[in-house]
């Protein structure tokens, strides 16, 4: 029978493993260090997470616009808001700061005050000249500098929103980044090694605060800080994890070589990381403390049985045999569900997702082949557990709990009910509170300094997260025509009155700069040229933009003429707003640019990760359906019971219901973060379900069908390892509460939570269930001969099995 071929089947795979002790740990030797190799395959990725699959039409959309542009976010700000830096001794200092940037072979171009140039009209070369508008011999005068300050705030609008902000006396510097280093190990190297000492060496020198921020320096420092809390996350799991272990089973050895078992398991994460070339992301760089958080109630579930066991019979080789052969199948099947969990993030059609669902769920399988080896072979080589190791069995708090749980089922089911229904109504309520956040930053660690720098840039420059919007002219030289330009003026006026954008820069700037250089400077005339002007003043700005390495304005025109850059900025506290703010620009530019004539596109990082943000969470719901149907499918593969599905998925649902009300209620907003909760809760609390449904089938065929008496058996053996798990679980996640990301302490608290309620719901509403349902449940024809007996096979069964052999 079938039944038998598995039962066998563990039992062979105890007797090999016991049998052949120094092979299999030596196998294990070996595959950690063919995994090891792979550690220098391993590095941090230099670019943003893109949530959109690559044939979406954001995206193509999004490097259609770098095909012509190149890398957007390439400009990095330094800011000050103090009247010394219009000093002597400061502005030199200042001087000698962004003259040391510039001459970096990572820098493409500065644009700072102590090097500004203006237009200037040029008559017998008909065109314009960009002169320098310090004198830099004259700067050691303070009156001298009082006068470039007024006249930089009065009459250099072209500047204003770039360089200065008018209201508030603030000032700032743009060092663009070459484009090729952008999104490589360069910029790194660029802004740890030249510009934080730069920066460092001026506050130093003069005691001025500078600010410093853009999307190549938040992009460095934030991938900084999540290798820096890759060790914490790790350590921090070791600790805790090792501290419960030792404190359930008060044993230095058992929770020893659970320690080597995790750690062994981290070391295979790594290998598997590099060994598939997957980058470190913000979600790669969790897998190995997922690992130590998942390992460890493996080693206290087989740990927990061989315990159970010696207690009954005081045998250890005839306890170690059973640990896996009773629990062997049980234990795959509930690692199973958790793989499934995570890999479920396949589905998603996005590559971040993808590389963090394959990566886990790999490694969850090997943890699962290192426990059922290593800890049978650990424990033959030590002593039997003495008494003081098995008194946790007895515990009476524990005891007390499981007590007033089964008395709460056998005699309280109706309010088990009720209260059930009560938080799922409240948590519908709460649902209906939640709000989806598009927030480039919202996750970023908000403690650290250059946080404190992006909020001082979105209140004097109406933020850093770049909003681009290409105009395809659909002809060579068409930007340059009067029609053209003043279409994208009048564009440009619809932004500058939306509140949350900041002013926008584009060729039209240029332009009417140019006016105003044609007029002597005349801030007066800071606009487009007329038609009757234009013949002449654009003639001067054509002549201006040639082969001029200093143009700031290079980068928003492409070769050709044919098509046009306008760039704004938003602040980040607006990212649930983008939609809008795009619905409303499209509005305007639909009816600006005939599409006959022009073609319109709206980009940038900032809509990108919010249209993969929305992406995201409309793909929640099909992969949180997949996992359901996955998971229903192996339970009904497994009791051939419709029904035991039913009570398999209700337990697990209403746990990822309460999450998601609590998420409403505390405004805590759907994002990439806190989506991934629901698939992995679900992944780890439908482990608890597998492991009590096989426990209490097994029960009812030894206790004949009864249903109490076999409740209350379950309880005794499999409630007290749900329990343990449970609570490892619920602390291991916590430990991502440590971290400085929004997102990693929401991801951490919320699966905590939902694993919480998950033990309760497992432990009260899925007994309450089993016996409501018990005549047909209980019904031995539900029972046939499954296609795959996972569960315990009974004492009598294991010993005519090894009387026959």
């Amino acid at each position: 029978m079938i039944k038998w071929f598995s039962l066998g089947f563990w039992e062979l795979i105890a007797r090999i493993v016991l049998r052949n002790r120094i092979l299999m740990l030596s196998i294990i030797v070996v595959i950690t260090g063919l995994l090891a190799l792979q550690w220098k395959n391993i590095h941090f990725t230099f670019t943003e997470a893109n949530l959109l699959p690559d044939d979406n039409i954001v995206n193509i959309e999004y490097n259609a616009f770098l095909n012509k542009f190149g890398e957007e976010g390439n400009m990095v700000i330094i800011g000050v808001k103090d009247d010394a830096i219009f000093t002597p001794k400061a502005y030199a200092s200042w001087s000698k700061m962004m003259n040391t940037l510039k001459g970096d072979k990572a820098v493409d171009l500065v644009v700072s005050l102590n090097d500004l140039k203006k237009l200037q009209k040029n008559d017998s070369l008909q065109t314009f000249e960009l002169v320098t508008f310090v004198d830099q011999s004259k700067t050691v005068d303070p009156a001298y500098l009082q006068k470039i300050k007024k006249e930089l705030f009065n009459d250099l609008p072209f500047y204003e929103g770039l360089l200065f902000n008018k209201r508030s006396g603030s000032i700032r510097s743009a060092v663009y980044m070459d484009k090729k280093i952008v999104n490589t190990a360069a910029r790194k190297d660029f802004v740890l090694d030249k510009l934080v000492p730069a920066v460092e060496t001026f506050e130093k020198e003069t005691g001025i605060d500078l600010r410093v921020s853009g999307m190549p320096y938040i992009r460095t420092l934030n991938a900084k800080t999540i290798t820096d809390e890759i060790s914490i996350f790790i350590g921090a799991s070791l600790l805790v994890t090792s501290l419960l272990f030792f404190f359930f089973f008060r044993s230095f050895r058992a929770t020893l070589i659970s320690m080597i078992i995790v750690i062994i398991g981290v070391m295979w994460s790594f290998g598997f990381l590099g060994l598939l070339n997957y980058e470190i992301t913000v979600l790669t760089a969790l897998v190995p403390s997922l690992i130590i958080v998942i390992g460890i109630p493996n080693c206290i579930f087989l740990t927990n049985k061989y315990h159970q066991e010696y207690k009954i019979h005081h045998n250890k080789a005839k306890a170690l045999q059973r640990v896996t052969t009773k629990v062997g199948m049980a234990t795959l099947m509930t690692n199973l569900t958790t793989a499934i969990g995570f890999a479920t993030f396949v589905a998603s059609n996005n590559q971040l997702l993808l590389e963090f669902g394959v990566v886990t769920s790999i490694n969850i399988m090997a943890l699962f082949f290192l426990c059922i080896i290593v800890i049978p072979i650990f424990h033959s080589y030590i002593p039997a557990p003495k008494e003081r190791h098995i008194e946790h069995l007895d515990r009476n708090y524990v005891k007390v709990f499981m007590d007033w749980i089964l008395r709460n089922v056998k005699y309280n089911r109706f309010s088990i009910y009720v209260v059930s229904i009560i938080l799922l109504v409240i948590s519908i309520v709460g649902i209906y509170e939640m709000r989806i956040s598009g927030s480039l930053i919202e996750d970023m660690p908000k403690k650290e300094a250059f946080f404190e720098d992006i909020v001082f840039f979105e209140k004097e420059f109406d933020g850093v997260m770049p909003l681009e919007i290409m105009i395809d002219t659909k002809r060579k030289k068409g930007v340059m025509k009067l029609s053209t330009l003043r279409r994208m003026d009048e564009l440009e006026k619809t932004i500058d009155e939306i509140p949350e954008l900041s002013k926008p820069i584009s060729i039209v700037n240029l332009v009417k700069y140019s006016k105003q250089a044609y007029y002597n400077g005349n801030p007066d005339y800071y606009d487009l040229p007329s038609s009757q002007e234009q013949s002449f003043i654009l003639s001067y700005a054509k002549n201006a933009t040639k082969n001029s390495k200093d143009n700031l304005m290079k980068s928003y025109v492409d070769s050709t003429g044919q098509f046009a850059r306008i760039t704004t900025f938003m602040r980040d506290e607006n990212g649930d707003n983008i939609a809008k703010i795009e619905a409303e620009i499209r509005k305007k530019a639909d009816k600006i640019f005939p599409p006959d004539q022009y073609k319109v596109t709206i980009t940038g990082k900032a809509l990108v990760f919010q249209k993969g943000t929305g992406y995201l969470l409309d793909n929640l719901l099909s992969s949180l359906a997949f996992a359901f149907f996955l998971t229903a499918l192996l339970i009904g593969f497994m009791f051939r019971s419709f029904k035991m599905v039913l009570v398999s998925i209700i337990p697990n649902l209403l746990p990822l219901m309460l999450t998601a009300g609590i998420m409403g209620f505390l405004d805590i907003p759907l994002k990439p973060s806190t989506i991934l909760v629901f698939g992995i809760a679900f992944g780890l609390s439908v482990d608890d379900t597998v492991r009590f449904l096989s426990q209490y089938r097994e029960e009812l065929k030894k206790n004949n069908w009864k249903i109490r008496k076999s409740v209350y058996a379950t309880f005794t053996d499999a409630g007290l390892s749900m329990f343990y798990t449970s609570i490892v679980l619920f602390f291991g996640f916590s430990v991502f509460m440590l971290s400085s990301f929004g997102g990693t302490i929401a991801l951490g608290g919320l699966i905590s939570l939902t694993l919480l309620f998950g033990m309760l719901s497992n432990l009260m509403l899925l007994p309450a269930l089993v016996l409501t349902l018990n005549k047909t449940l209980a019904n031995e024809q539900d029972f046939i001969e499954p296609k795959i007996d996972i569960i315990e096979p009974s004492d009598a069964e294991i010993d005519d099995l090894e009387k026959n052999k």
